[in-house]
């Protein structure tokens, strides 16, 4: 079946071919994005000045004499409408014309008995010819591991799910204007390291046949980052991948971006602090902050001498089954045990508990910060 309808768009690329047309041209022509178009709609169709749109075809409704399709392209889409008393070669593209293909447009704007806002061909083109047929309605599909290798299907006929992508590369554009507005400097740290320190993880290996010599994905971009401290650099950050060679679930990839940021001078209070401020604009609600101590008592049962006496491990494996789960409210979590923390700062009043932090919200951690060592 699928080689059938390759087998006829196939077909339509050669007629196209054989028609002394080019179906993969270099170039196409646009005028405005279609989002564009659609919001400047009366005054660009008052002016009745032909306009050129490109973008994908996304439906397609033969009338006969007349053809209404879809074009969509990064910003939105529109309806256009090819008329065989108006668009030029009618006949031939609606013969040739395929769902999935890319076409470029010319012609003026205008609305239809029903109000839509559309654009009337007068000339049209196909500028790439699909030979893959798009999944009519791809929540029909049930089979959950293709829907999440072929996640550009999956954003291309949900909308919702480009918006998640959408609103990612803005939080991270937010963050990082952030940062860089309080003064700290972006800088990149090698990926490839000779040894894979900076977090406790089972790293990647691989070899540098230059060196002939194992090497190592991060793990963290720590190390490095603390010698620019070293260096004399205040306050620093990097926002890149990094690799851990380990399970996979709903919180855990082996690769995955991160921010890592290291501010002089500064300790945990004022890191939670400066976070709680950085994440305003993405996490709404008023923080709780509550001992590490507090919530295992609360939601394990466990007195404070029970937890001082158990391993960072089971500590930690208890934390993640019994508390996070229930911290559905933006929560901030401090003073881990040291056996949990030995890489952080001991309190002051009490060198049994560290000076670390978490905010989780939803039962996901995704801040972890705390005052490092520096003895």
């Amino acid at each position: 079946m699928l080689e059938d309808l390759i087998g006829e768009r196939k077909k339509k690329l050669e007629n196209i071919r054989n028609a002394g047309r080019n179906p993969y041209p270099a170039r196409s022509k646009r005028d405005f994005p279609v989002a564009e178009v659609v919001k400047k709609f009366s005054s660009l169709a008052k002016s009745k000045k032909p306009l050129n749109l490109s973008g994908r075809v996304t439906s397609l409704r033969d009338q006969g004499g007349m053809v209404f399709l879809d074009l969509e392209d990064g910003s939105g889409k529109i309806q256009v409408v090819l008329n065989k008393k108006k668009t030029h070669h009618f006949d031939f593209w609606k013969s040739n014309l395929d769902i999935g293909d890319f076409a470029e447009v010319r012609g003026t704007l205008f609305k239809t008995k029903k109000g839509e806002k559309s654009i009337e061909a007068v000339k049209f083109h196909i500028t790439v010819k699909s030979l893959r047929p798009l999944p009519k309605k791809w929540y029909g599909i049930k089979d959950e591991d293709e829907r999440l290798r072929k996640r550009y299907i999956d954003m291309l006929l949900d909308p919702e799910l480009k918006e998640v992508f959408e609103k990612r590369s803005l939080l991270i554009r937010k963050i990082r204007e952030a940062l860089w507005e309080d003064g700290f400097i972006e800088v990149e740290t090698p990926i490839l390291q000779p040894i894979p320190g900076g977090a406790l993880a089972r790293p990647f290996v691989t070899r540098h046949n230059a060196l002939n010599q194992e090497f190592y994905l991060r793990i963290a971009p720590e190390l490095y980052l603390k010698r620019l401290l070293v260096a004399g650099f205040d306050k620093v950050f990097e926002i890149g991948r990094v690799f851990r060679n380990e399970g996979i679930d709903r919180d855990h990839n082996p690769e995955f971006t991160m921010l890592e940021l290291y501010w002089a001078y500064q300790d945990y209070k004022g890191l939670i602090k400066f976070t709680k401020r950085l994440l305003v604009p993405f996490v709404k609600g008023r923080w709780q902050e509550v001992s590490y101590v507090e919530l295992l008592r609360k939601y394990t049962g466990k007195t404070k001498k029970q937890i001082e006496s158990m391993e960072g491990s089971t500590i930690d494996e208890l934390f993640k089954k019994k508390v996070r789960p229930k911290l559905i409210k933006p929560t901030i979590v401090y003073g881990h045990p040291k056996s949990l923390s030995p890489l952080s700062k001991s309190m002051e009043e009490d060198p049994k508990f560290t000076e670390r932090f978490q905010f989780i919200v939803d039962g996901t951690e995704i801040v972890n910060g705390f005052s490092e060592l520096n003895d």
